[in-house]
């Protein structure tokens, strides 16, 4: 539909691609860790970064899956650097391991997208007796942030190139519980619901990228966080609903992004020239857009960084 096309200040829409939105750019030299990179929108990302010259990081659950990601990406792109990492965001202990084996190897660090996410699912605990949705999408992306920071930071410092947090996020985070984040309540079973779990989730992501974004600026650091809505996009993200999941496969290729769409925005904000300095922002279709209610709430991004930090 012609709306969906309009151009916008960035010149990009909600029909952009991926690759539409880093056309030109080159990457190489850049080092990126992209979480959940083994399945829907992560592998587009993954992907599409690869091609623009990007050494990619794939932090996956599934070593299988990633690698078989990973061949398919060099079948394509001969000449792509990318490798294969083992990553459990619901565990702490699988998110330093892998930080620390990361750190080890000495690498330098330019881009890291939060992109792993849980969706929708029953109540269930982590390893760690933390809820299951809030521990995969918001702790244990937090703490993967905070080890490989210091990497990040040493990195934009010494090769004088900006460093890029993106935390993907979603439009789910206008539904949540009434409080926004239930910060008494994150692992009680009692008034759990799955969707508003997740939107919850994705309110603590935002609400990590802006309140970081602002210590790093206080910090003079030249690394910026910033936070994205993919759209609605064809993906497993309703695996744990297959009614749902059914519906979203079938009916969803005539509403619903792709994933080269759905993977745009995260590209943009990667690479894009234009984002250059940007930070504390929320992106939609790539361009800036605004948030709403408890996600423009300094204070509740200060209390849930707080709580994060005791969370690990």
């Amino acid at each position: 539909m012609w709306w969906f096309s309009r151009k916008s200040p960035s010149g990009f829409s909600y029909s952009s691609t991926a690759e539409e939105v880093t056309e030109g750019i080159n990457g190489s030299g850049l080092t990126a860790i992209i979480t959940g990179a083994s399945s829907g929108i992560g592998i587009e990302t993954s992907r599409v970064l690869a091609l623009r010259g990007v050494h990619v990081i794939m932090g996956v659950r599934n070593m299988s899956a990633g690698n078989a990601v990973k061949e398919a990406i060099l079948n394509k792109i001969p000449a792509a650097k990318v490798d294969v990492m083992e990553l459990d965001l619901s565990s702490k202990a699988s998110v330093r391991k892998f930080a620390s084996d990361f750190n080890a190897v000495g690498l330098p660090l330019n881009i890291l997208i939060n992109n792993a996410g849980l969706g929708f699912a029953p109540f269930e605990l982590s390893q760690d007796g933390i809820e299951l949705i809030f521990a995969t999408n918001h702790i244990g992306h937090f703490l993967l942030t905070e080890l490989l920071l210091d990497n990040m930071k040493n990195t934009a410092h010494e090769s004088n190139i900006e460093g890029r947090i993106i935390n993907v996020a979603s439009d789910a985070y206008k539904f949540t519980y009434r409080e926004g984040i239930r910060f008494d309540k994150i692992s009680d079973k009692s008034g759990y619901n799955g969707f508003f779990s997740y939107g919850q989730s994705k309110l603590a992501n935002i609400l990590h990228a802006n309140h970081l974004s602002s210590i790093l600026k206080e910090q003079g650091a030249n690394v910026t966080v910033n936070s994205i809505h993919p759209g609605a996009v064809v993906t497993n993200i309703f695996r744990q609903i297959p009614i749902i999941s059914g519906v979203v496969t079938t009916l969803g290729k005539y509403v619903m992004k792709n994933v080269q769409q759905g993977a745009a925005t995260t590209c943009y904000v990667a690479l894009h020239p234009q984002v250059k300095g940007v930070t504390g922002k929320y992106f939609v279709d790539s361009n800036v857009a605004e948030l709403k209610s408890h996600a423009a709430d300094p204070e509740m991004a200060k209390k849930l960084w707080e709580l994060s930090l005791n969370m690990i």
